[in-house]
């Protein structure tokens, strides 16, 4: 009988399996940099604990402090479409009302528990930090792109593009507050909301 033409082997992984899988690694990595530091942590620990292969680990990280970036980018496309659907004359945290209740994402959801002690590393850990300011850094664009099209401004307009930054800075520095506010006393899911309801509040005041 002839052989069977074709590929063989595993079949290519979807999108889907990508992203839990960077997922999986992520929560891993965390979890050690908590437990024992980012600088004793090893690539070969974080596959371990997530039953991949450090080169695995690489294929999908370019480095260890690189594997938090999915926890630290979970909910920004939601952002981007509150921005687009925030209707004239309704007050900005209005607009975030559905989201913060019934998309936990939003406020990082099952993540909740490991954001706090995530971001207070920032503090101390220069590579985590510059992870942590490159992801919003890399979302304000896609803010200001939204914020120009519902005010309906030319997508490169520089009033869209600051009021981006501000929304972007308040978001950045409701997290952080909560954070470090919350050490030692166990994550509140409650509050992560309240501050970034709080934020929104401020921020409005300068977007009309």
């Amino acid at each position: 009988m002839a052989a069977a033409h074709g590929r063989t082997g595993r079949p290519p992984l979807t999108e889907a399996r990508k992203a839990e899988i960077r997922l999986r690694i992520a929560r891993a990595a965390v979890d050690l940099f908590v437990r024992q530091g980012v600088h004793a942590t090893t690539g070969e620990q974080i596959g371990q604990a997530v039953g991949v292969s450090a080169r695995t680990v690489w294929r999908y990280f370019p480095s260890k402090e690189s594997c938090v970036r999915p926890l630290f980018s979970a909910g920004i496309e939601m952002l981007v479409g509150c921005l687009r659907d925030w209707r004239p004359g309704q007050p900005l945290v209005a607009a975030f009302d559905g989201a913060l209740a019934g998309e936990p994402e939003l406020v990082a959801g099952p993540e909740r528990s490991i954001l706090g002690p995530l971001v207070r590393l920032t503090r101390t850990e220069p590579g985590l930090r510059a992870v942590w300011l490159q992801t919003y850094d890399e979302a304000e664009p896609a803010f200001a792109r939204a914020l120009a099209e519902r005010a309906g401004l030319p997508a490169d307009d520089p009033r869209a593009a600051i009021q981006a930054a501000m929304f972007n800075a308040a978001l950045r520095a409701a997290v952080e507050h909560y954070a470090w506010r919350d050490a030692g006393r166990g994550a509140q899911g409650d509050e992560l909301e309240a501050a970034v309801r709080s934020a929104l509040g401020v921020v409005a005041e300068g977007l009309r």
